[in-house]
């Protein structure tokens, strides 16, 4: 089966390039032992079944005999031999050399390690393929080139329509389900996800028993809340209106979550443009993939024919998985902005040369002007902030994008740029 190219593969080159260890985390399935099979000399994959036991042996009592070997050595499920950790700690010490070693393994089992690995070994983070990697985007429009080079975009036209918008959202950027046949089929691999995590990878992340049928509550409450500032005391009171569980066994379940890359907020954009009490600062609740709250609720792609309201929210999660995903090529990272009075962007995405784009999502195009005037009002709060703080002033934002579900992208008059989510690539 051909290899679809994932963006974070010129990541893991600089990682193979500057350190002597790369650890790949993600979530379970999101494609972390494919990637680094593409960049491994040689491989010791412990779920070999006719080869695990002999594994296992020599990694318990003498793990660097299996150190040798070409390198880059890949190691999948590294986790079920603990102490080649240190082995390959040492080992990437004693050499002087980088790109030595690849790590992979289930998100599902937290290890322990004796030794950090702080400059030895390094971690990456691998989410789902995004709508570009699936192959849903067409790619025509570059984020580093809009950043780069904005006056050169002339518009451009998404292959993606609302149905296949859907479809997508549902469907997750899993990429098993790509290479299954039929439509249910691909749909079934979140839901099987979803299942695995609250029936077993929510306990066995760190060998602490907890009940199935709170995580499911628990994930529900998120996906009804995502992309919104529900605070944790509003998710605690739907889980306690139908599950016994105390505060501190709640947030138990939450990190247990967060460990598993499963659920994964946003943080808060706060420049000082308004008072510290104006700003909200709470995390915006999200997943990794929108598909495991349409799991967790229980809903299939038909059922968004009549619930836009809910499709906008789930789009806003996949807007942001992607533009995660792209930024990350270029030392990005997302954030949303919104104050008390009203003035919101959904996602501020900064780079790590001070640039930064102010972004508002809305689905059809109708919605369009709404998202633009957001913005715009953003941009001219910074300009007035500017007007009185000349010791400090704050850059001003170097895009203002409306990321839509819509087919046409353009450059509006007011320097608002409007993209498809279909258009968009790295």
């Amino acid at each position: 089966m051909q290899y679809k190219k994932r963006i974070i593969d010129s990541a893991l080159d600089l990682k193979l390039e500057s350190f002597g260890a790369t650890l790949i985390v993600g979530p379970k399935g999101c494609g972390k032992t494919t990637s680094a099979k593409q960049k491994a000399k040689s491989i010791v994959e412990f779920q070999d079944e006719e080869q695990r036991e002999n594994l296992l042996a020599v990694a318990q009592t003498a793990p660097s005999k299996l150190l040798i070997g070409a390198k880059p050595r890949l190691f999948d499920e590294w986790q079920d031999a603990p102490k080649l950790w240190g082995a390959i700690r040492k080992s990437v010490d004693d050499l002087g050399e980088n790109g030595l070693y690849i790590l992979t393994g289930s998100s599902s089992q937290e290890i322990d390690a004796p030794h950090t690995g702080t400059l030895r070994i390094s971690k990456l983070k691998m989410y789902p393929m995004s709508l570009y990697e699936s192959g849903e985007s067409n790619g025509s429009v570059s984020l580093k080139n809009l950043f780069d080079h904005p006056d050169d975009f002339d518009g451009c036209i998404s292959p993606l329509t609302i149905d296949g918008l859907i479809f997508a959202i549902c469907r997750g950027g899993w990429p098993h389900s790509l290479n299954n046949k039929t439509d249910r089929a691909k749909l079934e691999v979140a839901k099987d996800l979803y299942r695995q995590t609250y029936s077993s990878d929510v306990s066995n992340i760190d060998k602490t028993a907890r009940n199935p049928r709170c995580t499911q509550e628990i994930l529900r409450s998120y996906s009804r809340n995502i992309c919104t500032l529900a605070e944790n005391k509003t998710i605690y009171g739907d889980v306690k209106n139908n599950f016994d569980i105390g505060t501190t066994a709640f947030y138990d379940y939450i990190r247990a979550l967060e460990k598993l890359y499963i659920i994964e907020d946003v943080d808060a954009w706060c420049p000082a443009i308004r008072s510290k009490t104006a700003i909200r600062s709470a995390k915006k609740r999200n997943f990794i993939d929108p598909s495991i709250a349409v799991a967790a609720m229980g809903l299939s792609p038909d059922y968004f024919n009549t619930d836009f309201k809910t499709l906008g929210f789930l789009f806003e999660s996949l807007c942001i998985r992607d533009l995660k995903i792209y930024s990350a090529a270029f030392d990005g990272d997302m954030c949303y902005y919104r104050d008390r009075y009203g003035l919101e962007a959904d996602g501020v995405l900064r780079l790590n040369d001070g640039r930064y784009a102010l972004i508002e999502v809305k689905l059809g195009a109708s919605q369009v002007e709404e998202g633009a005037k957001h913005l715009l009002e953003m941009e001219e709060l910074i300009k007035k902030y500017n007007q009185t703080e000349v010791q400090c002033p704050l850059r001003l934002p170097d895009l203002k994008l409306v990321i839509t579900g819509t087919q046409y992208g353009y450059r509006r008059g007011d320097g608002v740029f409007v993209i498809p989510i279909g258009c968009l690539k790295d």
